[in-house]
């Protein structure tokens, strides 16, 4: 059988990792700036975390959620104490897609409603309503064309204004990312987040938080809209969630209440999955990881700003973006040969940073120093061959 390559140019095989070191077959090591899509959240096979998933396995791996499974709810007290959404009901899924997937049918149930507004280069997931809310024509197939999502311009206020001004009282949902992930790491202004929160509010529509990649610390606060001031009906969760075992959640508002039989999953909060997912948090509230992601991020950011050679360095904490000019192009490669891992991008001249929150400060002047070696060694060949 032939395995199908989701990724086919990659051309390295990771074999172990630890920390934010991974290895290939060959036993090269690589700092690891990706986080296999953000998702190592705590860094790669955390002791902690282990010790979390292997004390589960020893006494139930998995029970279907026809009965009790006392687990979920320890984790669901744990979450809203970190995250500070005490009053919010928790519904676990498998993935980001998934949780939206139910996000965006939950708000057409509560409000009876159809038209979901989602923004340009927007990313909510592969599954059938995640991905008509998605702008990327090229995982759009005919069939979740539902012609009830409108696509608006990201970050623009006026257009926003516009658009509810004749179609606010269709709306179900209005979905967003506070920083886009896949888009390229495109940050929300504070006061256009807060102004879907006004026009969700009068006009009845729910404000559903993407928070699959931008959340669980990796801003610099729990969840990205944190830093705007507001809250959203329903946040949608995944990715850091369970640093690398598959789980994902919605936080649901207490004025939406859900029937029974509405939402359901089969393997959705399975033991092993609640146990991954406290181990995070365990460790995100013992180190502090929110508050060193924030400190780290500026770090980071402000270095970055400073290399001659890259252009409109962008993000918070430690989701960052910054732009290569298309003389660099092969800067990508260039690092990768250095041994550093970076995300794959759509658009070439993008580099997105997502490392674990607890990188430290000498790794992360590793790769400062690198970079900088790295951009001036290409730019002194392309001025030579000038």
């Amino acid at each position: 059988m032939t395995l199908f390559d989701v990724y086919p140019l990659n051309d390295i095989t990771i074999t172990k990792a630890q920390g934010s070191y991974v290895w290939d077959e060959n036993g090269v090591q690589y700092l690891d700036l990706y986080g296999g899509h953000a998702v190592i959240s705590i860094g790669h096979t955390h002791p902690h975390w282990v010790k979390r998933i292997e004390d589960q396995l020893e006494k139930i791996a998995f029970y279907s959620n026809s009965v009790h499974i006392p687990i979920q709810q320890e984790l669901a007290d744990k979450l809203g104490k970190v995250s500070g959404k005490e009053e919010y009901q928790l519904f676990l899924v498998n993935s980001g897609a998934e949780a939206n997937e139910n996000a965006l049918k939950l708000a057409s149930f509560h409000t009876g409603k159809k038209k979901i507004v989602a923004f340009n280069k927007a990313f909510h997931g592969r599954t059938s309503l995640a991905v008509a809310a998605t702008d990327n024509k090229n995982i759009v197939a005919p069939v979740n064309e539902t012609g009830n999502i409108d696509f608006l311009p990201f970050n623009d206020e006026a257009a926003l204004k516009e658009y509810f001004q004749t179609n606010g009282d269709k709306v179900a949902a209005v979905i967003v990312e506070a920083i886009q992930g896949v888009g390229g790491i495109n940050v929300a202004s504070e006061s256009f987040l807060q102004l879907i929160r006004r026009l969700c509010d009068a006009n009845d529509a729910l404000f559903i938080a993407d928070e699959v990649q931008c959340g669980y610390g990796r801003s610099g606060k729990f969840f990205a809209l944190d830093h705007a001031g507001v809250n959203a009906d329903i946040y949608t969760m995944a990715k850091g969630m369970g640093n690398g075992f598959p789980v994902g959640g919605i936080l649901i508002a207490p004025y939406i209440k859900p029937k029974h039989g509405m939402l359901g999953t089969t393997f959705g909060g399975n033991q092993l999955a609640c146990a991954a997912a406290l181990g995070v948090l365990e460790v995100i509230e013992r180190d502090n990881l929110i508050e060193m992601t924030k400190q780290r991020g500026m770090y980071l950011i402000n270095k970055l700003k400073s290399i001659d050679g890259i252009d409109n360095v962008r993000g918070k904490g430690l989701m960052i973006g910054f732009d290569v000019p298309e003389d660099l192009k092969d800067l990508r490669k260039k690092l990768l040969h250095d041994y550093f891992i970076f995300t794959g991008e759509a658009k070439p001249n993008v580099i997105r940073l997502l490392p674990a929150l607890n990188i430290t400060r000498k790794q992360v002047d590793e790769f400062l120093d690198t970079l900088n070696e790295a951009v001036a060694e290409m730019k002194a060949v392309v001025a030579h061959a000038e």
